[in-house]
């Protein structure tokens, strides 16, 4: 794996995520055709540049879009 392909992988994870809806972890990687480790890597890549964010519960931890506005 390299840099290349977990930048190719985050886009793959940020086109499924861009419907706004939260998902849990193994519904992104059935939807993303990743295998964990690469899912990872991209989940990863996003939240370093954030891009995504973390919703927490006790029922399920699910994944959504990050939206960043700035004005001015």
């Amino acid at each position: 794996m390299d840099k290349y392909q977990i930048g190719t992988n985050a886009g793959i994870v940020w086109n499924v995520l861009k419907n706004n809806a939260h998902w849990s972890y193994e519904q992104l990687k059935t939807a993303s055709g990743l295998s964990d480790r690469d899912l990872n890597a991209a989940i990863g890549w996003l939240a370093r540049e954030n891009k995504i964010d973390f919703d927490i519960n006790k029922e399920n931890d699910t994944l959504f879009l990050s939206v960043n506005v700035y004005i001015g």
